[in-house]
């Protein structure tokens, strides 16, 4: 029976972090091995963490300084990768959610399920309930709330739009060969792990709730776009920069290394020019990858030909 291995990082999540852990003692099926990652916190969270150590299979690293969540899951993922082997399951969690008790049952079953190809797939992932910071019930859909479209090909994900939330997931310890180190040139972590599986075995999405994903101001990652228009430029460069970088040993193939290049050297017009009426033809050619919500897509389009000085003149240096 394959293992199953938890990768939590933690940062300053003392407020949170019990219920979350006492969620994975609450699991139907127990997790094999828990690594957490502690980025530098200031507060209580290694002691918590300490705490459950008598009740969890748990194994606590601390890092000496504070390097950002990419920094924390790139480790924790290194030292999973060096106690697994291929066949067992690796499992991402955040300090402040709330794992509904057959999370990991559920998703073992979906991860060993053939997909509609006939094939087991690399990664398998769910919904969840969204909480707000006192734990009451947002929406029974993170899904439907954030618009979420499932089964996005490989295009869409090197165009930098994921359908997959790292804490929903459970993936295959061989794509760790892939996986770590995380590079620097990736923002999201769930990002990257989702383009490896999608080009090693594939995604398997489900309909069921799997966790209660809590939203609070502190979030690294949540609803909306936490970037200004300059940042939002600047993360999309550096993101197909690193795709075209790494294309060989993704693996792209020579069309998504093109679309990627097309991509790179849009976004890097986009952050200079105020209209790029040029790009066009590019965006109406690519608009199923670029932009999967069919309601929103024209507007999207008309949008996507301002750059970045006509978006701080139109909209606001913040926009």
């Amino acid at each position: 029976m394959a293992k199953i291995c938890i990768a939590l990082a933690t940062y300053n999540g003392e407020k949170y972090l019990a219920k979350m852990l006492d969620s994975l003692v609450d699991q139907t099926r127990q997790a094999d091995l828990i690594i957490a990652v502690d980025d530098g916190s200031k507060d209580r969270t290694v002691a918590i963490l300490q705490e459950f150590q008598e009740k969890l299979p748990l194994k606590v690293t601390v890092l000496p300084q504070n390097g950002g969540h990419r920094v924390a899951f790139s480790k924790a993922l290194e030292i999973a990768k060096s106690q697994l082997s291929d066949n067992d399951l690796v499992a991402l969690a955040d300090q402040d959610d709330i794992w509904l008790p057959t999370k990991l049952e559920i998703l073992e079953k979906a991860i060993e399920s053939p997909n509609k190809d006939g094939n087991v797939p690399a990664l398998a992932f769910g919904d969840a309930q969204v909480i707000d910071a006192e734990g009451q019930v947002i929406t029974k859909s993170w899904r439907t709330l954030s618009r979420i479209f499932t089964g996005l090909p490989a295009r869409t994900h090197i165009a930098g739009t994921n359908d997959v939330t790292g804490c929903l997931s459970l993936f295959r310890a061989s794509l760790l060969h892939k996986v770590v180190p995380i590079p620097q040139g990736v923002s999201v972590h769930d990002a990257w792990i989702s383009l490896i599986a999608i080009k090693h075995g594939g995604i398997s999405p489900i309909n069921e709730a799997v966790v209660q994903y809590r939203l609070h101001d502190k979030n690294s990652v949540g609803l909306g776009n936490r970037f200004n228009f300059n940042e939002t430029c600047e993360k999309q460069v550096a993101w197909t920069s690193l795709l075209m970088e790494q294309s060989r040993a993704i693996p792209l193939t020579d069309e998504e290394l093109l679309f990627a290049s097309q991509l790179n050297r849009y976004w890097t017009k986009r952050s200079k020019r105020a209209i790029l009426l040029r790009s066009l033809p590019f965006l109406v050619k690519n608009r199923t990858y670029l932009f999967p919500d069919p309601k929103s897509r024209t507007r999207k389009i008309l949008f996507s030909l301002l750059g970045s000085p006509a978006v701080h003149l139109l909209f606001g240096k913040d926009k």
